[in-house]
């Protein structure tokens, strides 16, 4: 028998983001048999405990690998990974893995100094996003640029993140999948069973509107903008209540809007929650206000729970809330149509019915097991080609 060939995944850190619970899914449940993982990230994230329970995954913790960009220590970070890899690349093929844009960086450079590879990387969306027109944005689309030809295949979790990637010239030459951003199928269909006991624990009442949303407070989420539409339906269907899950740099800023606009007794922020499956039972409506993504995973979570989703149409969303199907899309920033689209949903049940079921019947594509048997099958094609 063959001996496994590792599989090193680099990631910033594990914070727990869809990306992250992906990776950690993936190295559980790659086939032991073919395959080695290990998991590279910096310190201090909420996954950390997870990462260390598996204890058939080796676990190097790398302090220098932070998400702000910092020569020093991103000197520091690519020098230390790639000494991990050289001592394994001596011994044969290092599949490495990397993910997003910054931990993309790292070891798509540490794995060239370290003569490993074949090298993947997965584009959870696009860093820069957040740059605007910046000279940091050029630096950035310029070190993609010339980190393709150090990459043997690409995974994106959305068709819309491989056209602009080729649009943008930062894909070169190299083959890109889609490998959408699993989730727990069976899990997330639960999610009616849960309604009545998240329902009561949150005080919500049984037949009382519930809207929500479960992201984080950074600006890629924009949670600023859910505080504005949770106001305006409020005001229009003044029953209706409010939830946020989620934590963030941003928390401040919402408290303080949610009590400018008089939310304080109708929205509630619930900080940090792993139960998404029964939050998203609670509700009637989910709301996505997202500036940019990848394929927002709640999007498909919320379909497995067959609950509509009114969302930002942007990126890959599109991809899995289709518009007048299973939910509303809207541009960034229209507040009011937001709004209409919500309180329609709130006023129509057999329309939330319909949406559910096109939901349910549409989500198949982001089981979480066929990610890993899809990049398995990817492992072994690169495996078995030679590097160019």
């Amino acid at each position: 028998m063959s001996t496994p060939v590792p599989v090193v995944h680099v990631i910033t850190r594990l914070e727990l983001g869809g990306a992250q619970l992906n990776t950690l899914h993936t190295v559980a449940r790659l086939d032991r048999a073919r395959f080695a993982p290990q998991l590279v990230c910096g310190p201090g994230g909420m996954l950390d405990d997870e990462a260390r329970a598996l204890t058939d995954v080796p676990l190097h913790f790398v302090p220098s690998l932070v998400r702000p960009v910092h020569p020093f220590k991103d000197r520091a970070a690519a020098a230390a990974i790639a000494d991990l890899l050289a001592a394994q690349a001596r011994r044969g093929p290092v599949i490495v893995h990397t993910h997003s844009s910054k931990a993309g960086v790292i070891g798509r450079w540490a794995s060239k100094a370290a003569g490993a590879g074949p090298v993947v990387h997965s584009i959870h969306g696009f860093g820069f996003d957040a740059l605007g027109g910046s000279l940091s944005r050029r630096a950035a689309l310029f070190m993609e640029r010339r980190l393709a030809a150090r990459t043997d295949a690409f995974i994106s979790v959305s068709r819309f993140h491989v056209e602009e990637g080729r649009r943008l010239g930062l894909l070169g030459d190299r083959p890109a999948h889609v490998i959408r951003s699993g989730i727990d199928l069976a899990d997330f269909g639960r999610a009616d069973a849960l309604r009545a006991d998240t329902r009561a624990a949150l005080g919500y009442g049984p037949e009382e509107p519930v809207v929500g949303m479960v992201g984080n407070f950074k600006p890629q989420k924009n949670p600023l903008e859910f505080v504005e539409i949770a106001a305006r339906v409020a005001a229009a269907r003044p029953a209706t209540r409010f939830f946020f899950a989620g934590d963030g740099e941003l928390r401040a800023e919402v408290e303080a809007r949610a009590s400018a606009l008089g939310l304080s007794d109708t929205l509630t922020l619930l900080g940090w929650r792993r139960d998404v499956p029964a939050l998203l039972g609670a509700l009637d409506v989910s709301v996505l206000t997202s500036r940019w993504e990848g394929l927002p995973r709640v999007a498909p979570q919320a379909m497995a729970a067959g609950r509509p989703i009114v969302a930002t149409a942007i990126d890959g969303t599109p991809e899995a809330v289709v518009d007048g199907r299973n939910g509303f899309l809207y541009p960034p920033g229209d507040v009011a149509l937001a709004t209409d689209r919500i309180v329609q949903l709130l006023d129509d049940r057999d329309l939330r019915r319909r949406f559910a079921a096109a939901g349910r019947a549409a989500v198949t594509e982001w089981d979480q097991d066929e990610m890993v048997r899809r990049q398995e099958a990817l492992y072994t094609g690169l495996l078995a080609s030679p590097r160019g």
